[in-house]
């Protein structure tokens, strides 16, 4: 089985991380993660399909701010919540916090 590239604490990158949180699809499935903890690539709710969530998983992982775990034919999710928090204190707070911010902005009143 292929071992899947997680890189160290140390070597999580702002730019990496700020690269990752740049696309809307990418910081909803962050979004998501945060609020629900670790999920199934089939659970998480994105309007793409397979091989995009895939390429976005990746991408996040790369980056440092999920861990994919897998098991079996299924690979799970989860927020590097720890390690992304000890580099750079607040940023995932903060952008998801300005995230739902607007997600709610956007709403009808």
């Amino acid at each position: 089985m292929k071992l899947l590239y997680h890189p160290d604490r140390d070597d999580i990158h702002l730019s990496s991380v700020l690269y990752a949180l740049s696309d809307p699809i990418r910081l909803s499935i962050v979004a998501e993660l945060y609020k629900a903890g670790e999920r199934t690539c089939g659970d998480i709710t994105v309007p793409v399909v397979k091989s995009t969530l895939s390429h976005h998983s990746r991408t996040l992982r790369e980056a440092g701010v999920v861990r994919v775990r897998v098991q079996g034919t299924q690979r799970f999710l989860s927020l590097r919540i720890d390690d992304v928090e000890g580099r750079f204190p607040g940023l995932l707070a903060s952008i998801l916090n300005a995230y739902e911010a607007s997600c709610s902005s956007d709403e009808p009143k």
